[in-house]
């Protein structure tokens, strides 16, 4: 644990995440009679894999995608020991987890994401204005939830028309503020921010809850999928539908996938481009209305 959070700065979150795969691992070898790392075998680690889509170590059975978590964070584990000299051999290289279903992500049309922020911009308290710059910021910056709500007041650069979010491993990226979010930033950093700071202790991120304090990714989570049903979309709506929806719409309107991916803070090219599957509307009507023999 201390490695992932000093040597690769990995956020609170996912340190949780691995600490609790590991922990079923590490029950699952000693009831298996392994004490000690040197005596894992690669037959362990595959009868772990079959554990966790089955459930026969007493856990809950698991989706092939959460198991290639899972079975990542076992991995990353065993390279870190075979490193070390705490075990002879990285007894886990060879096995691989179930290849998971590929999903396309879902994302809103344009409409749905402008009828969503306006009905948040409706209201006239501090919350409201807080609702309609956070759904504003989500969407105009394609920040994941954690980078929204660790966001600081610092971080903003509106002469610039920019702003810096710090993605995973503390990766620093700038992502470009378009005239939309700049004004819905405004209004809540000048008309509702001081009053839900005032009932806090000063904190210094850009969106807070109600006593002032930063807002916590459950609390950003209900906010999205509070006006979400106000309006009726289908659900669930969540945060990284945002996200998901704003690097649709970037390629839907000709951007190169390399700057979706720049824009994303994504380290691999190979996972911006699930996106353009999901615009295959949008090549269909281009094929559509260019192609001489496509009618």
């Amino acid at each position: 644990m201390a490695h992932l959070r000093v040597e690769r700065t990995l956020s609170d979150n996912t340190i949780g995440a691995y600490r609790r795969d590991l922990t079923r691992y590490v029950d699952f070898l000693q009831a298996r009679g392994r004490s000690a790392a040197g005596q894992i075998t690669t037959e362990d680690v595959s009868s772990f894999v079959h554990a966790l889509r089955t459930g026969s170590d007493g856990g809950s059975s698991l989706a092939a995608r959460s198991v290639s978590r899972v079975i990542s964070a076992v991995r990353s584990w065993h390279r870190f020991l075979h490193a070390e000299g705490l075990a002879p051999d990285d007894v886990a290289a060879e096995v691989s987890p179930p290849a998971p279903k590929a999903a396309l992500p879902k994302v809103l049309s344009i409409d749905q994401v402008s009828e969503l922020i306006a009905h948040a911009a409706v209201g006239e308290e501090p919350l409201d204005r807080r609702d309609a710059a956070f759904l504003e910021f989500l969407y105009g910056t394609g920040a994941r939830v954690s980078e929204a709500c660790e966001l600081a007041v610092d971080d903003l650069d509106f002469e610039g028309r920019a702003v810096r979010l710090f993605g995973k491993g503390r990766k620093e990226r700038i992502v470009p503020m378009g005239q939309a979010l700049i004004d819905a930033l405004g209004d809540y950093l000048t008309r509702a921010r001081p009053q839900l700071s005032a009932a806090g202790r000063g904190a210094a991120v850009v969106f807070l809850n109600a006593w002032g304090k930063p807002l916590t990714r459950q609390a950003a989570g209900a906010i999205v999928r509070r006006h979400a049903e106000a309006i009726g979309l289908p659900g669930p709506v969540t945060p990284h539908m945002l996200r998901h929806s704003y690097a649709t719409h970037l390629l839907s309107g000709g951007a190169d996938v390399r700057i979706v991916q720049e824009l994303l803070g994504h380290a691999d090219v190979a996972t911006t481009q699930i996106y353009t599957h999901v615009s295959i509307d949008h090549l269909r009507e281009v094929y559509a209305t260019s192609h001489p023999r496509a009618r």
